[in-house]
Formats: C-alpha cells, sequence, structure tokens
C-alpha cells in the first residue's frame, strides 16, 4: 500500500473515532448547512461508495439501522480497495474525510482536532486563488480568520467553515 493510500486509512481511522462518539447523538445539527450527524456519516460513506468501492467491486453490504456498522464496514472495505489501488483522486477526498471528522465531531460535541500535520499538509495544497474552491459549488465561501490562527481553524475557513461553530446544544 503507497502513502495516499496510507494517510487516506489514517484519517478514516480518526473520522471513525469521530462516528463511535456520534452514537446516540446522530440527529444533531452539524456545521453543514441543513445536515444532522447522520447525514455527515452517510455523504462521507456515499463518497467512497461512488468514487471508490463500486468501481474497484469492494461495495459492503451494510445494516440501515446502525451507523457505526455501516462506517466499520465502509473502512473495511477501503482498506481491501486500497491494497489494489489508490486512485488519482485520494488525495482529495482525503481531505474531505478530515473536514468532516471535523463536522461530525463538532456536531456531537467529541474532540475535534484534526492533527496539525494532517492539517498542514492539506491547507499547503489548496488552490492559490481562494475563491477557487467555493466556486465548484462544493465547499462554502472561504471565510476571514484571524492572521494568528492554527493550521485547523485556516484549514477550516479556507473550505467555508467558522471554525468557532458551536451546537446549539453546547
Amino acid at each position: 500500500m503507497d502513502d495516499v493510500a496510507e494517510l487516506h486509512l489514517a484519517v478514516c481511522r480518526r473520522f471513525g473515532e469521530a462516528v463511535a462518539a456520534a452514537s446516540g447523538k446522530w440527529d444533531r445539527r452539524s456545521p453543514c448547512d441543513e445536515w444532522d450527524a447522520r447525514a455527515v456519516l452517510e455523504h462521507v460513506i456515499g463518497f467512497h461508495d461512488v468514487l471508490v468501492l463500486r468501481p474497484s467491486g469492494f461495495k459492503p453490504d451494510r445494516p440501515r439501522e446502525d451507523p457505526q456498522a455501516r462506517w466499520e464496514l465502509t473502512y473495511e472495505a477501503l482498506a481491501k480497495a486500497l491494497e489494489e489501488t489508490a486512485p488519482d483522486l485520494i488525495p482529495k477526498l482525503t481531505r474531505d474525510v478530515l473536514v468532516h471528522t471535523w463536522d461530525l465531531a463538532r456536531a456531537v460535541g467529541a474532540d475535534d482536532r484534526l492533527g496539525t500535520a494532517w492539517c498542514e499538509l492539506f491547507y499547503a495544497d489548496l488552490p492559490a486563488d481562494p475563491q477557487a474552491l467555493s466556486s465548484s459549488g462544493m465547499f462554502g465561501v472561504p471565510l476571514a480568520v484571524p492572521a494568528e490562527s492554527d493550521v485547523q481553524a485556516r484549514l477550516l475557513a479556507r473550505l467555508g467553515r467558522d471554525p468557532s461553530w458551536r451546537p446549539s446544544f453546547a
């Protein structure tokens, strides 16, 4: 397995920690407009299905009503698929999983730290034009953060997330 696949699986394991923390909290609102915690999970499962698993022939049979098992089966299938191939789009998917880890963790009040090294890696890889990603319609408009903000806050803000967002239950 190459470094790209190993990084993706490491970020997916971190997402799995947020999934475990979400138990019983799936209906909580997330930083993603109009999405609850369950919708964040289903989005991450869905883009892996469409972009990696189905094309590789590794679509798992998941129980509909057990979010934790749904993610665990997705992760297992990803590990198998990435042993065989790591499509060129994996780095972008990895960045999305990382940011959705924050979305899910923040929604359910879990540890939302993403890891400085990962944030630095993905922040450095963002397009020079701050509006490039938001113009795709897949990301929000970049937000301003104080110059002294850490790299996690800068990454989230560039991807249209408000790093200070808090769920209403907090």
